[in-house]
């Protein structure tokens, strides 16, 4: 059977001639052919010119994912075992070149700006994990699989496709393993010489904050040069498993306060705090809701030298923003009254909805509510092997803002 034919509207046309992989349901005129959830489609314009190819969801929005704009170019396991290979090189370039040192765990294959929509892996130790986000993907993923194990040679590969955007694409969550040997409890990582111990079977996102890498070794090492670094007390709001905290308190500060609402991830963070070599005082471990800590602290008079905000996803969609501006003005807020005069605040948003126009423009609003002055002294983002298409800036998720505050 022929490969069916998606016709879009003239008014429409201009995206996917710029190579945006993402093609709406409102673009498509007609559909020629009964293509099966899944399969591939070609897209041309009302002329019938070749635009792309991609793969069909009639329960998505997002009708189809692009995946080639080459009209001789077969979709077939070349094609992938490619797409795989470029996106493993050049990690393994950045790797060898990174001037922070080598990590063991990175992201491997970025999804859309690698060229594989829906589409992530991860590498942790020996062990791959891998989200099979978008209905072509799962539908591939024993093939990708396959050949993951063709060039990579892992000890097994995870799967940790349990996220929500799946339910946009009419998937059901599903872990577990896919090849090789089951992943241990936790992996023990190293990233700059420091040692983590990761979940990836039931942490958050596939075990890791692994787009925070630079950002850790940034915001951490600040007080290495400081002579009062020994007085100084950071609080890590939204802490996980510890990462600002590890890279913190290798800078000798005094006193590291990790603040999260989950139990398991603050014991989690203890013991990283311990497998560095610090000390892990009960105080420095609170578990609660960190807008309520905040005015908590706010009312107890309480002050610090550096606040790190590093919260979850506030919008999960554009419908969402001004509930999660909200949100990001509300700690932001508080941050700015908590900090003594020249410290600083290190704050992200990984809302993708959420521009960094907008953020930076939400964080001004709640320092002129503080009553506070600050300075941008660095803008953030994402790791380099979490890297952005220039045809699909939807992928620049992480926002950050380093501000010293007066």
């Amino acid at each position: 059977m022929s490969e069916a034919v998606a016709v879009i509207h003239d008014n429409r046309l201009r995206a996917i001639r710029r190579r945006h992989p993402w093609v709406f349901s409102g673009a498509i005129m007609r559909l020629d052919g009964d293509p099966a959830p899944g399969d591939l489609v070609t897209v041309t314009d009302g002329t019938g010119e070749f635009l792309a190819r991609g793969y069909w969801n009639p329960h998505s929005d997002i009708r189809i994912r692009l995946v080639t704009w080459r009209e001789d170019e077969s979709l077939d396991e070349a094609f992938w075992r490619d797409r795989l290979s470029r996106a493993i090189a050049g990690r393994h370039v950045e790797n060898r070149i990174h001037e922070l040192g080598t990590a063991n765990a990175y992201r491997l294959v970025n999804a859309e700006s690698d060229g594989i929509p829906g589409l992530v892996v991860d590498r942790y130790g020996d062990w791959l994990v891998v989200q099979a986000l978008t209905l072509g993907i799962a539908e591939r993923k024993d093939m990708l699989a396959d050949l993951l194990v063709e060039l990579l040679s892992p000890a097994g590969i995870y799967e940790r496709s349990d996220v929500d955007v799946r339910q946009k694409e009419g998937l059901a969550p599903e872990t577990g393993v896919l090849r090789g040997e089951a992943p241990p409890e936790l992996i023990e990582i190293d990233e700059n010489g420091r040692r983590f111990l990761v979940d990836v079977r039931q942490g958050h996102k596939t075990g890791f904050y692994l787009d925070q890498r630079e950002n850790r070794a940034i915001i951490g090492d600040w007080f290495r040069s400081d002579e009062r670094a020994s007085q100084r007390t950071v609080l890590n709001a939204f802490a996980y498993t510890g990462g600002f905290a590890v890279y913190a308190l290798g800078s000798l500060v005094k006193r590291v306060i990790n603040v999260d609402s989950s139990a398991e991830a603050l014991a989690l963070a203890r013991r990283n705090v311990a497998l560095n070599g610090y000390r892990t005082d009960d105080d420095d471990f609170v578990e609660g809701d960190v807008f309520q800590v905040l005015r908590y602290y706010r009312d107890a008079g309480q002050q610090f030298d550096m606040i790190i905000l590093d919260p979850p996803k506030f919008a999960q969609s554009p419908r969402q923003v001004e509930n999660a501006a909200r949100g990001y003005k509300d700690i932001n807020l508080m941050a700015f009254r908590l900090l003594r005069p020249g410290g600083l605040l290190a704050t992200f948003s990984c809302s993708g909805a959420v521009t960094a126009d907008l953020f930076q423009k939400i964080v001004f609003s709640a320092v002129l509510d503080a009553g506070r002055e600050a300075q941008i002294i660095r803008w953030l983002a994402q790791a380099p092997d979490h890297p952005v298409a220039l045809t699909f800036p939807e992928g620049g998720y992480l926002k950050g803002l380093l501000c010293r505050v007066w």
